[in-house]
């Protein structure tokens, strides 16, 4: 389980959250995804989220899978992925920072979001706050994760 920021292009006259629901709503846990076809834009667009994300939050690993294109970031402030497949793409938090300790995490993921819509024009919508990343509220999200880590931490180890 993990804390998740989602990112899509909105649809013609709808909202963010009401297209991530119509993406939910037509998602097939049954169907076997297809192989990732990027546009040469989407693989530059992942290009600048690698070097930005590099040059202004620290060093990442990365690596191409059949279905996606990941991200890992692992620093001080702890671990992030971010999974691009061109339309869409997520960033996931473990849930193993209790507290204060999630506010710096989530500082970094909330920039890695920026960085990420600005490279590719997809809108970040983070779940746990409802709100799209870009107006959100950054100690509102570390109060969640570090909540729901402390949570966890107390009641299922």
């Amino acid at each position: 389980m993990t804390y998740d920021i989602t990112f899509a292009r909105r649809r013609p006259g709808r909202t963010l959250l009401e297209t991530l629901e119509d993406r939910a709503a037509e998602y097939d846990p049954d169907a076997e995804p297809g192989p990732m076809r990027l546009t040469a834009a989407q693989r530059a667009a992942w290009e600048r989220i690698l070097q930005r994300v590099t040059a202004e939050v620290g060093p990442v690993t990365s690596q191409e899978y059949l279905y996606s294109l990941t991200l890992w970031r692992d620093g001080p402030a702890g671990h992030l992925q971010l999974d691009y497949i061109g339309d869409s793409a997520d960033i996931e938090i473990p849930y193993r920072y209790p507290g204060k300790a999630a506010l710096p995490i989530t500082v970094e993921a909330y920039r890695v979001a920026r960085i990420g819509e600005e490279a590719t024009g997809l809108e970040g919508f983070d779940g746990q706050t409802e709100q799209p990343t870009a107006v959100g509220d950054i100690e509102t999200a570390a109060a969640k994760l570090g909540g729901i880590a402390r949570w966890a931490l107390d009641n299922l180890t």
